[in-house]
């Protein structure tokens, strides 16, 4: 492994930490002495990375750091190019257009002998269904949840039964056929999964929800069960 690449995978583990890792932990990880970890810590402070800690207590990189150009393996590309392809395909448009775009500034970065690769990728994405989503702006439902602001929707259940609900977004899944908004309901307090080509109409609120979306998610996952609407 060269030197360069060892500093790369070194701020990836550091990347995957919120908390202080040991530099014993480290060197492991990376198969090298922790005379050497300290020296490749060094190497990256001084090119700008904020990383805390010392020897005995462990480190931790903050937010903020890039290395350019974005050094990726070429199986790493051709994943980055299928879930874009993916997403051009199944998603709405603007989704499918922040997809091209995101590749189109990833390519703009590689090195020069790998830029190439996006465009001859021979992975491809066979022909599907498109997803039902209806008639439904899905950027408004996707500002809720970056926004976590509560949305009030109409909905029509499998029974065909008509409701006026309130719910607290905070993902959403997309399946071969359908997507669907992952949220709490206010009239079921409960959390409820709400298939989109079935929301006949959706206000976007100016409250925001009392609880943080990853306490939710998280909190969610724990509970998960079969999908009720």
């Amino acid at each position: 492994m060269s030197r360069t690449q060892r500093l790369l995978d070194l701020l990836q583990i550091l990347r995957r930490h919120r908390y202080p890792v040991t530099g014993a932990t480290l060197s492991s990880e990376l198969g090298i002495s922790l005379r050497t970890l300290y020296r490749d810590i060094a190497t990256l402070k001084e090119q700008g990375a904020n990383i805390e800690g010392d020897p005995g207590l462990g480190y931790i990189l903050r937010p903020g750091f890039m290395l350019p150009p974005l050094m990726f393996s070429e199986e790493e590309i051709e994943a980055l190019v299928l879930g874009s392809r993916w997403v051009a395909q199944r998603g709405d448009v603007r989704l499918a257009a922040a997809a091209s775009n995101a590749l189109a500034k990833i390519t703009a970065v590689l090195p020069v002998e790998l830029q190439h690769a996006p465009d001859t990728s021979t992975l491809l994405v066979g022909p599907g269904v498109p997803i039902l989503t209806g008639d439904l702006d899905l950027s408004l439902i996707r500002k809720a949840i970056r926004s976590e602001h509560k949305l009030t929707i109409s909905y029509c259940d499998l029974k065909e039964a008509d409701t006026t609900r309130t719910i607290w977004p905070f993902a959403l899944g997309f399946f071969d056929h359908v997507l669907v908004v992952v949220a709490w309901c206010e009239l079921r307090q409960a959390f409820r999964h709400f298939r989109a080509d079935r929301i006949t109409t959706l206000t976007l609120s100016e409250h925001a929800y009392p609880r943080r979306r990853h306490i939710l998610l998280k909190e969610w996952r724990e509970t998960e069960g079969s999908p009720r609407q």
